[in-house]
């Protein structure tokens, strides 16, 4: 009797642990399903979200590289200019004024050779200077001359006090350094003259490199003999940029000469 209770109890509980296997297959496969279909899921999200990223840059790239390529007019870098308070970003905006060789911004850039920042009083000068009004370069140098206290002051002492003296100083060095972004031979004894001035005697070699006239060599061959060695680094480069410039110069006047004598020969 227990014998066949037991055969009897296996016989009805094989079907279920079968049925229980078979659930269990099912319910695995269904499992794999289900994670690969939201991994591909998830998958062509990141794809499409970097596709749709990588759109933007590109848009973004080319409305940055349209804005470049467009021509700037001369009022509006005016307003650039006006609206730029930090003298050396302003500097940058100066030269695309520059570059458009157009006098009828000259009026409207007056008002600034008389700016308390002389800095700035700079920059529009070098305008003026750069477009062949004399205006701008008298006004350099009138900056480097100047050592009145009657100006905007930005710098500040040790205890955090404007100063004036500090202010002085920067100004004139800037002034300095922009009569050699200017390339005018004639502030060439300017300069040389400001070769022992120790607010300013350490930007004047380079400067007088930038302008490139050989009348400068002897004065700084003469400031080699200087205390300092940083002023001594300076006046040792200075003459290798003058001798380089003047290369230059000969040899884009050998090229012109060259130049017409090919077009002559090729009229006959």
């Amino acid at each position: 009797m227990n014998v066949s209770v037991e055969v009897a109890f296996l016989y009805s509980t094989c079907p279920v642990s079968a049925f229980t296997r078979t659930l269990e297959g099912i319910s695995f496969v269904l499992l794999g399903a289900i994670v690969e279909f939201a991994f591909s899921t998830v998958l062509r999200v990141l794809t499409m979200a970097r596709g749709f990223g990588v759109m933007c840059g590109a848009l973004l790239a080319s409305i940055c590289l349209l804005s470049t390529a467009l021509p700037q007019t001369v009022g509006g870098l005016v307003e650039q200019f006006e609206s730029t308070t930090v003298f050396w970003e302003q500097f940058e905006v100066v030269k695309k004024i520059v570059a458009l060789h157009d006098k009828s911004v000259l009026p409207r850039l007056e008002p600034w050779l008389r700016c308390e920042d002389m800095r700035r009083r700079g920059n529009a000068a070098f305008v003026f200077a750069r477009l062949g009004d004399d205006r701008g370069f008298q006004v350099i140098q009138a900056i480097l001359e100047d050592r009145s206290s009657k100006r905007a002051v930005f710098e500040i002492d040790s205890a955090g006090h404007p100063s004036p003296a500090r202010q002085i100083r920067a100004d004139r060095y800037y002034a300095a350094h922009l009569f050699g972004d200017l390339k005018d031979v004639r502030a060439v004894p300017v300069l040389v003259a400001l070769l022992k001035d120790e607010d300013v005697k350490e930007v004047v070699p380079w400067s007088l490199g930038e302008i490139g006239d050989k009348s400068a060599i002897p004065p700084l061959v003469e400031a080699l003999s200087d205390n300092g060695l940083a002023m001594r680094a300076a006046a040792l480069r200075a003459p290798e940029k003058a001798y380089a410039e003047q290369e230059r110069l000969a040899l884009e006047a050998i090229d012109g000469h060259l130049r017409g004598k090919l077009q002559r020969l090729s009229r006959r």
